[in-house]
């Protein structure tokens, strides 16, 4: 039998604040090797429905933690249209497979497990580099800058939340997350969105540098999950250049995307979040910028995956079905 959970089933079976932890665990375990993650790839789809070009992009993001009951695959869609069309621009879901025997025992919608494990990314970051109370400015006013925000929100106190989108999202974005007692505001520029915050974080689909660097405040913590191509970009290189440390989920991917493309740094020259993630890294410098930058790991989402189907079987979530 197969345990099939909804987005509403894996929603009431996740559980932001102790997630934090699982998707730290498992970047500690993959910096230290511990976990199978194969090349995931990116191929363009659509092309031939609606004319030549290509509607989104499929991946295919599989990944095993040694000693983990199970293994996961997820598939994603990313479909920039879908905002027209009143649907989601990411879409994802996720299989479990016992690692003993091959059998499947889990599929799930994947959409909240992704957005919710990218928002610890943030969550870390801010624990681990900024103050217990804290200024957040958020570039971005879709569903990734809820969840970071809404993760942030677990491991420090929320000062202000300054959200700032080019379209009238942002004003939705805040909105939504002032209904749920964070103190959030939609701002008219990316400077002021960043100026004086103690963490920045980018959430966008952006081909170019979203926000001022010299906007920055001295010692703020830049978080950047946008971009996970070379044609995509959230970084002006002067940011970059201003860090004392880039982190970064899987360097070798992160230097891949654009934020890398005009920055004289390999990925041996960026640090594993898996080190921040194990609470062994001080800062040389308060005044000094720090970045952590993220392409995704399905590491994370077998992680996650896990814990939120471990979670939903002890809640009797989901329905069961035999293929």
């Amino acid at each position: 039998m197969v345990l099939v959970l909804d987005e509403a089933a894996v929603e009431r079976s996740l559980d932001l604040a102790s997630l934090v932890d699982v998707v730290g665990d498992a970047l500690v375990r993959q910096a230290a090797g511990a976990v199978e993650r194969p090349d995931r790839p990116h191929f363009p789809v659509g092309a031939g429905l609606d004319g030549d070009s290509p509607l989104g992009t499929g991946i295919a993001m599989p990944a095993y933690v040694h000693g983990a009951e199970r293994y996961a695959t997820k598939l994603v869609g990313v479909h920039e249209g879908n905002a027209a069309r009143g649907l989601p621009t990411v879409n994802a879901q996720i299989v479990l497979t016992d690692a003993r025997t091959g059998v499947p025992d889990a599929f799930m919608a994947g959409t909240a497990v992704t957005n919710a494990r990218t928002g610890c990314i943030g969550a870390l970051a801010a624990r681990e580099l900024a103050p217990d109370r804290l200024t957040l400015g958020v570039i971005g006013a879709g569903a990734q800058a809820r969840w970071q925000t809404r993760a942030v929100a677990t491991v420090a106190a929320l000062a202000d939340v300054r959200i700032y989108s080019p379209s009238d999202s942002k004003a939705a974005c805040a909105a939504d997350l002032s209904d749920e007692g964070i103190p959030a505001r939609a701002v008219d520029t990316p400077t002021d969105a960043v100026s004086e915050a103690d963490v920045v974080v980018t959430a966008t689909t952006a081909t170019q540098p979203v926000f001022p660097p010299d906007a920055l405040a001295d010692g703020a913590v830049v978080v950047a999950v946008g971009a996970f191509t070379p044609e995509m970009r959230e970084l002006a290189p002067a940011v970059l250049a201003r860090s004392e440390t880039v982190f970064a989920d899987v360097p070798s991917e992160v230097v891949e995307t654009g934020d890398f493309s005009d920055v004289d740094l390999g990925a041996n020259d960026l640090v594993p979040l898996g080190d921040l993630a194990s609470g062994g890294y001080e800062r040389r410098s308060p005044d000094a910028i720090v970045s952590v930058v993220s392409v995704g790991s399905a590491v994370l989402d077998a992680a996650a995956g896990a814990a939120v189907y471990e979670a939903a079987v002890a809640r009797d979530e989901g329905t069961e079905i035999a293929l």
